[in-house]
């Protein structure tokens, strides 16, 4: 572990330490959630900013690793690392604000100034997705070293995962991420997904993490296939999108992942 920190360090210091300081903010939340007994739609306030502030330290470790893979411009990935470390702390911020003041941050438009935070949020995600799109045109654009099959993961997780993004958007359009029934109904514990009802945020929750996922597996696959792994990097990227994509379709029918027991 030591080993895979000094080189996360080294590859983006910037990203590897505002992954730092997002489990530091999870540790600080975690003692909220003890010490707040409040609940809104059901749950404690400070579950969803756990929840963000864990997937936003894989993220961040993520990009730490993958931006290093294009050292070729350097001055590119600075700006892309800046850029992407301003958009998740001011996210994290609003959802951390709306969680002290005791009410919702995503859908949040009952008052002007909750309109302004969600607005703000909506903005960050859309700029990180810009981001993303660059970091995308990088890895198709650019002359790199790396083994095929690796590249082709890191490719086709970027495409899943904008995909993904593009199913938050969705979400943010309708004002809700539940179908069939409300948003503030039972969900399963921590995730707090639906179990009466179809959630949108299922599908974008799988999709999203095709980021990690599909080049470790293209990684692994180099060294358990290496002669095929490029056609099995792309057979378990498709694989694992039709998997997201009709998670998706699943939860547009009104259909929970796990029904409630």
């Amino acid at each position: 572990m030591n080993t895979f920190y000094e080189q996360l360090s080294q590859r983006n210091w910037l990203l590897t330490r505002a992954g730092e300081v997002f489990l530091l903010l999870f540790a600080v939340f975690f003692i909220a959630y003890w010490l707040d007994g409040r609940k809104i739609m059901g749950i404690n306030p400070w579950i969803k900013p756990m929840k963000f502030a864990l997937s936003i330290w894989i993220f961040l470790w993520t990009m730490s690793w993958l931006l290093a893979e294009l050292p070729q411009v350097p001055r590119i990935t600075r700006i892309i690392s800046i850029g992407i470390t301003i958009c998740m702390l001011i996210e994290i911020g609003a959802i951390a604000l709306q969680a002290a003041r005791g009410t919702t941050s995503h859908f949040n438009i009952s008052t002007s100034f909750d309109t302004t935070v969600f607005s703000i949020m909506g903005v960050m995600i859309a700029i990180n997705t810009l981001l993303m799109f660059w970091v995308l045109g990088l890895f198709f654009m650019q002359k790199t070293n790396l083994n095929p099959a690796y590249l082709w993961g890191i490719r086709l997780g970027l495409i899943i995962f904008l995909l993904a993004s593009a199913e938050g958007g969705f979400m943010a359009s309708r004002g809700a991420h539940s179908v069939g029934v409300a948003d503030r109904e039972t969900g399963l514990p921590f995730l707090n997904w639906s179990v009466l009802g179809g959630d949108l945020r299922i599908a974008h929750f799988i999709g999203l993490h095709a980021l990690q996922i599909i080049p470790l597996a293209a990684w692994i696959l180099i060294r358990k296939q290496p002669q095929q792994a490029i056609t099995y990097t792309i057979i378990f990227a498709v694989l694992y999108a039709i998997v997201s994509f009709g998670l998706f379709g699943m939860a547009m029918m009104g259909k929970p992942l796990l029904s409630k027991l």
